[in-house]
Order: C-alpha cells, then structure tokens, then sequence
C-alpha cells in the first residue's frame, strides 16, 4: 500500500467515524431538549402552591420519560454496542441529569432513594454493561449527587410554603445519603468533586432545620410520608 492509498484509507476510517459521532449527537440533543421540559416540570414544586401539586408534576414527568425511552432506543442503534465508551462522552452529561431528574421524581413521590435498577428502568436501558447500551455506576451517582443539590433547595422552600416538617425529613435523607457515599473510595476526581458539593448540602439543610427548631417550628416527623 503505498503512502496516497494508506492515508486515503485513514481519512475515509475518519469520515466514516465523524458520521457516527454526528448521528449521536442529534439524538443526545433530543435528549437534552426532553430532558429540559422534564426540569421545567418538576421546578415547579419548589413554588409555594408547589407541593399540592406533586402526584400530577410527578406523573407528567414520567410521561416525559416515555420520550426518553425512544430517544434512547435510537440512540443505541448510532454504534456498536461494544464501542459504548468510546462515544460515552457525547451523552455522559445528558445521562447524568436524567438520573437526576429520575431520582427526584421518586424521591418526590416516595421520599426514598432510587436504585440504579429503577433509574435503568425509567431510561430503557440496561444496567450490565455485556448487555448493551448500559446506566455506568458513576454516571448513577453523578445524577444521585445532582439531586441531593435539589433537595436542599426544596427544602429552603418548604419553609417558605409552609412546610415545616419537610426539612426534617429531607434533612434524615440526606444524612444517610452522606453516610453512604462516606463508604464509597471515589478515584473519579469529578465525581468526587461533586461529591464534596454533597457536605455543603447537608450543612445547608442542617441550618434550616436548626433554624426551624429554635423557632418551636420543628417537629420529628412520623413515619408514612407526608401527614
């Protein structure tokens, strides 16, 4: 093969491979725009007629999600399933935010902690990685460490809303949040960034609770959810 032939090989590999990456990134922006309107719904449980409202924010984002499903379902069909790290970098983010989005949805509706085989579940998409186009464990705890963020949002406007109690039980969530990932060795140097945002949350929820408490506001809640 001489020179011409070898680099012309080259560029047509490199045509062929800037293709893909193009297909991938037209769906990631799907992604990203039903990703968007997910987040606008669900912002609006942060107003104070907000928590009223949660079963029916909670059950239109998970009509979203169906979107999300086929948008993912094309997305698989873009590569090959065993070159899944070499294009991760195109939808890690968007990835990321949907299991945020996924895991306030059900900590909204159940006030637990979403397992990486429920977020799977909501996105159409697998969690071993020999199967496919798969929920990688340190993008599952990126979106975790996103909504822990969010919760300590909500619970400053719960206070405003009224919504004494909240905190507290936002605030026990939390906690164990925090003691779980304090079990985790994270090598990851973003994650374990985000990881720190984590104790910022914990101690900003910690002051509305205080505050609450010397007010005569706070109450232990009971267990069963809301009252």
């Amino acid at each position: 093969m001489s020179v011409t032939e070898m680099f012309s090989y080259i560029q047509g590999f490199l045509s062929a491979d800037q293709d893909v990456r193009e297909d991938i990134r037209k769906v990631v922006q799907n992604l990203e725009q039903t990703a968007r309107e997910i987040l606008t719904v669900l912002q609006s449980v942060h107003q104070p007629s907000g928590f009223k409202e949660i079963p029916s924010k909670c059950a239109r984002a998970r009509e979203l999600f169906c979107t999300v499903r086929t948008h993912m379902a094309e997305l698989k069909t873009k590569f090959p399933a065993e070159q899944y790290y070499r294009f991760h970098e195109h939808w890690r983010f968007v990835l990321q935010r949907l299991v945020f989005l996924a895991a306030f949805v059900v900590y909204l509706e159940s006030e637990a902690l979403v397992t990486r085989e429920e977020v799977a579940q909501i996105l159409g998409i697998e969690v071993v990685r020999e199967k496919g186009f798969h929920l990688d464990v340190e993008d599952f705890l990126a979106g975790v460490l996103i909504m822990a963020s969010e919760l300590s949002r909500l619970a400053v406007n719960s206070v405003t809303a009224g919504d004494y109690n909240r905190p507290l039980r936002i605030s026990n969530f939390i906690n164990e949040l925090d003691s779980g990932f304090r079990l985790l060795n994270l090598k990851n140097d973003p994650l374990r960034k985000r990881y720190d945002g984590l104790k910022y949350d914990v101690k900003k929820i910690e002051e509305v609770v205080y505050d609450l408490s010397i007010r005569g506001l706070a109450k232990e809640p009971e267990s069963g959810g809301d009252k």
